[in-house]
């Protein structure tokens, strides 16, 4: 298995593939961390999708970009972030019902600096692998997948797919503008029933708006917490071997 970091789009990203030489992928997966999370929290998951699927492993190259923010400073040592999150403040709104409802339609601060890094991201790697948008995949989880939805919305074609593990809803006036060009996009969504930091509730909102929008949704309900369930990882590799067909 061939590991390595460099830096693509302004972020330290590990790639990680098993092609033989100087073979290109036929397949590329972008896959970002959530908020609080190592550079490399999501990167075992490589190894897991390679030894699934032979046909995975024989055509497709990961990159596990880091996010760009470095929360040592709140004594979160090795912690990353696609943007802030004022944690105190959520937990006095969640008192407030309309909460939700503002909620949904924000754009927090940082998020336009993290999609331009992520769309730089992909853009190299189209310069490197020569695939185009549509056979890179894209996703993430919790923060993770909120940041490659946002930016799976700003490009000018689909991605060959969207993995969010445990997202939810934000910016949704955007999203659902920009959705308009974004019609069969294949999206696979996974979320827990028991999850206390996004709400199930939310997901299924994430989900709602994604149909609207004409995606085609694969909805991954688990009774579980805020967390990827085997059951996703299932479903992953069967994406991914459906791409290669």
């Amino acid at each position: 298995m061939r590991a390595e970091m460099v830096q693509m789009g302004g972020l330290n990203t590990r790639v990680i593939d098993v092609l033989d030489g100087q073979a290109s992928p036929s397949l590329v997966v972008v896959l970002c961390h959530g908020f609080g999370a190592g550079g490399a929290d999501l990167v075992p998951l490589a190894e897991v999708f390679l030894r699934a699927s032979e046909r995975v492993a024989g055509a497709t190259r990961f990159y596990f970009p880091e996010a760009p923010l470095d929360l040592s400073s709140m004594g979160m040592w090795g912690s990353r972030a696609w943007w802030m999150i004022d944690m105190d403040a959520i937990n006095r709104a969640l008192a407030d019902s309309t909460f939700r409802d503002r909620t949904r339609n924000d754009r927090p601060e940082g998020m336009l600096e993290a999609r331009e890094m992520v769309i730089k991201l992909v853009d190299e790697i189209r310069e490197e692998t020569g695939l185009p948008t549509s056979r890179i995949v894209l996703g993430g989880f919790s923060q993770g997948a909120m940041t490659t939805t946002d930016v799976a919305m700003q490009l000018d074609e689909n991605p060959g797919a969207l993995i969010l593990w445990s997202g939810t809803l934000l910016n949704e006036a955007e999203w659902r503008e920009r959705g308009e060009h974004h019609k069969g996009l294949k999206v696979l969504q996974s979320h827990g029933r028991q999850d206390l930091l996004l709400s199930y509730a939310w997901a299924e909102d994430l989900r709602d708006v994604l149909s609207e929008i004409g995606a085609d949704v694969e909805f991954v309900p688990f009774d579980g917490p805020h967390t990827i369930p085997e059951e996703a990882l299932i479903r992953t590799v069967a994406l991914l071997e459906s791409l290669l067909e």
